[in-house]
Formats: structure tokens, C-alpha cells, sequence
């Protein structure tokens, strides 16, 4: 008996699937968009993710998302060197310069065990305060007593980002850690 499967469907079916966020019902209806219903954004698709992963690597600076050795942001002369934005991922990055509240540099620290003690040290350089952008957690917490810890040499303000309750929830549906730093963090009116 023959499977009425098509093999090279299933595959496509499976590269979308593997993408973050997508199951397999989305998965299902964007390969047969791109087989049955749209050609031509199939390819543009197809080429546009070539070309990205021939092109984008980490940035020598800062490790953003970078076309060249430096990124965009690290090679911009009118950002201001002062103030050192560290980040978890290149995501984050793309997050804080689309809210258009932040014209420092930045930097990436993935995990604790990534980081390069000496390429950090020399990414500090000329700066005066250095902003953590962390998602609250006991592990990120941690990451940045760490990072404070071996930055405690260098003549530099630490600050982190404001969390608490999102704009528009009620507090029934505020998870407790944030909920928690909200109170703390709590502002004079």
C-alpha cells in the first residue's frame, strides 16, 4: 500500500515547524501557501533566507546582528558612548530601538558561562552607566550581581530596566515575580 504522504511536503512542513512559535497546523498552512498558493513569495522567501544566512554574523563589538564586522549601531557616530545597554539576545536590541527610547550602545550577554571577561571590559570602555535589560528572573538576577561583581573596578552607574505590571492588565493576571517588582519599584505620585 502506498502513503498518500508527499515527502517533500512533510519536509517543508517540518523546516516551518521547527521555527519557534510555529506548530504544526501553522506549519501545515504556510508550506501549502508557499507550494499551492503563492510561488513567487515562496522564493522571495527562500532567497531572502539565503541570503541572511550568508551574510548575518555577530557583530566584533557588541555581538548585535551584523552585516559587516561592526554593526549598524557600533559604526553610528551619534549614539552615545556613555551609556552601555546590556542585553540578552540581538532580539532584545531590535525590542529597545524600536521603542526609540534608547541612543546608547550596547552589548550581549547570552548566559554567565559566555561571557568574555576581557571583550567586556574593553566594550566598558569610556562608558559611565551600564543599563541591564534583563527579563526578570532569579537567573538573570544573578547573571547581573555577576556582571556587577566584575565590573566593580571601573568608575561606572549600574541600573536596570523598571518591571512590573504591563499597561492594560489587571492584576489577577500579573505573574507573582512581577507583580513583586512592581511593588518594589513602586514610584511617588
Amino acid at each position: 500500500m502506498r502513503s498518500s504522504k508527499l515527502e517533500i511536503f512533510e519536509n517543508l512542513v517540518s523546516a516551518f515547524e521547527a521555527f519557534p512559535s510555529i506548530g504544526k497546523k501553522s506549519a501545515i498552512r504556510m508550506a501549502y501557501h508557499a507550494a499551492m498558493v503563492d510561488n513567487f513569495a515562496a522564493m522571495k522567501l527562500a532567497h531572502a533566507l539565503e541570503a541572511t544566512v550568508g551574510s548575518i554574523r555577530r557583530c566584533k563589538k557588541c555581538h548585535n546582528m551584523s552585516e559587516n564586522e561592526l554593526c549598524n549601531i557600533c559604526s553610528d557616530p551619534a549614539r552615545d558612548e556613555s551609556m552601555l545597554c546590556i542585553v540578552q539576545s540581538p532580539k532584545d536590541i531590535l525590542s529597545i530601538e524600536d521603542s526609540g527610547e534608547y541612543n546608547g550602545i550596547y552589548y550581549v550577554v547570552s548566559q554567565v558561562e559566555d561571557l568574555d571577561e576581557e571583550h567586556l571590559f574593553h566594550a566598558i570602555s569610556g562608558v559611565d552607566e551600564v543599563i541591564f535589560a534583563f527579563p526578570p528572573s532569579i537567573a538573570t538576577d544573578t547573571m547581573i550581581l555577576y556582571i556587577e561583581d566584575k565590573l566593580k573596578e571601573f568608575d561606572v552607574n549600574f541600573t536596570k530596566i523598571a518591571q512590573g505590571v504591563p499597561t492594560g492588565v489587571e492584576l489577577e493576571n500579573i505573574d507573582m515575580l512581577s507583580l513583586s517588582y512592581a511593588l518594589k519599584a513602586r514610584v511617588k505620585i
